[in-house]
């Protein structure tokens, strides 16, 4: 996040941009901002995304399992 200091009187000027803080967050989706203010303006607000989770090794596949339903959770139908 990169800041610059601005004035307005007597005419505009910005000065050199100078990094805030670094970090790996989520970037924006098209054109909405990737971030927020609080509303006391004292910080903002990023979503940092989550880490890679791994990657499945294994399946498992139950067949019948409807059978089995049945059987644990009776219907009341007799």
């Amino acid at each position: 996040m990169m800041a610059v200091d601005v004035t307005a009187d007597p005419s505009f000027s910005a000065s050199k941009p100078r990094m805030l803080f670094e970090g790996s967050y989520t970037p924006a989706a098209q054109a909405l901002p990737a971030y927020d203010v609080s509303l006391d303006g004292q910080r903002f607000l990023m979503v940092k995304p989550v880490k890679q989770a791994q990657v499945a090794t294994q399946i498992n596949v139950v067949l019948n399992w409807f059978e089995e339903l049945k059987q644990k959770v009776p219907t009341g139908k007799k």
